[in-house]
């Protein structure tokens, strides 16, 4: 019988690309989805080799039964919007879904566990350069609530390895490709780009990376990451500019000409979060804090993920025409 990997979040984005890369190299997935959500992503799937389990993350006895007997846990599960009209949910499942689902892992005597955290647990230069691991986090002024809940769940992560937990830490950047069924923030915005939502773009860019670059980048921090240590998986720094023209080459879509000032960008996020918040309750195409953040650049520097770890590097391209691909046959754009 083949060991069994257990994978929270795993119908998500990230979280059903690495379940197929755990089953192509032979293992089976214990699969913990919240109760409830889709799992479309999933479909198709050997049914010999993945168990669907339904679970809250915040529920200790569910989650150390779903981990028992697992030789490793790859913890996904996490809400990954940049606004909500009740942000208590970010912070129950990214912050106490940690906090539980790591205990739980502890208490199942799990011998590896992979933490999934973000890019925007790293902190930002102030000269404008990549960041790499050893950059504190340092957006205090500018969180959202996402940002922060990342912060802090990582933060928990490192507490539960220096208290003897066999955890490594992985750091994604905006992960771009198939199967974006939200869609994340990554993915609204190339989907405002197909639907010819975005009438201007301004200052800043990305660290972007292909969704299954991510799911590899996971497996080897499985294998071969340093327990404590955290591994920024992330490929491509690329201007919204430079992304939008990219778009344009693979889609046949115009990309936007008008070019907008930093102040008006943040004043027209400032406008469409208070409409969100007062009228539409709909989530925005962007919020002050987010735009402030993307404004700084966040560009990352995933050398040591390469060094250590082999991190695999889709062409950006690449990326982008599988996305299109797949939103497009979804009915999406």
């Amino acid at each position: 019988m083949s060991e069994i990997v257990a994978v929270s979040g795993a119908s998500g984005f990230i979280g059903s690309a690495l379940v197929r890369k755990i089953i192509e190299g032979g293992r089976a997935v214990r699969a913990l989805v919240e109760p409830g959500t889709s799992t479309r992503n999933l479909d198709g799937l050997p049914p010999h080799q993945i168990e669907l389990v339904p679970v809250d993350v915040c529920d200790h006895v569910g989650m150390a039964r779903a981990l028992d007997g697992c030789a490793a846990f790859h913890h996904l599960a996490a809400v990954y919007k940049t606004w909500m009209p009740d942000p208590r949910p970010l912070y129950r499942v990214n912050v106490e879904g940690t906090t539980t689902a790591l205990n739980a892992a502890r208490a199942a005597r799990i011998p590896r566990v992979v933490f999934t955290s973000s890019i925007a647990a790293i902190g930002l230069r102030d000269d404008g350069e990549p960041s790499d691991e050893t950059v504190a986090w340092n957006l205090h002024t500018i969180a959202s609530d996402y940002v922060l809940t990342k912060h802090l769940s990582e933060r928990i992560a490192l507490s539960f390895a220096e208290a003897g937990l066999p955890l490594v830490v992985v750091n994604p950047g905006f992960p771009f490709g198939a199967g974006d069924i939200g869609p994340t923030p990554t993915g609204r915005f190339l989907l405002s780009l197909l639907r010819h939502e975005t009438p201007a773009l301004g200052a800043g860019g990305i660290a972007a990376i292909d969704v299954d670059d991510v799911a590899v980048g996971h497996l080897t921090a499985e294998t071969r990451g340093r327990i404590g240590e955290r591994y920024i998986l992330a490929n491509h720094n690329v201007s919204f500019i430079e992304l939008a023209r990219l778009v344009e080459e693979v889609a046949g879509v115009p990309a936007p000409r008008l070019r907008i000032p930093g102040w008006a960008g943040r004043g027209a996020a400032l406008a469409m979060e208070l409409w969100a918040d007062h009228v539409s309750h709909t989530e925005p195409q962007a919020t002050y804090r987010s735009i402030q953040y993307i404004q700084r650049a966040a560009y990352f520097d995933a050398s040591k993920a390469r060094r250590e770890l082999d991190l695999p590097c889709t062409p950006l391209r690449t990326s982008i025409e599988r996305a299109v691909t797949w939103f497009r046959a979804q009915g999406m754009a």
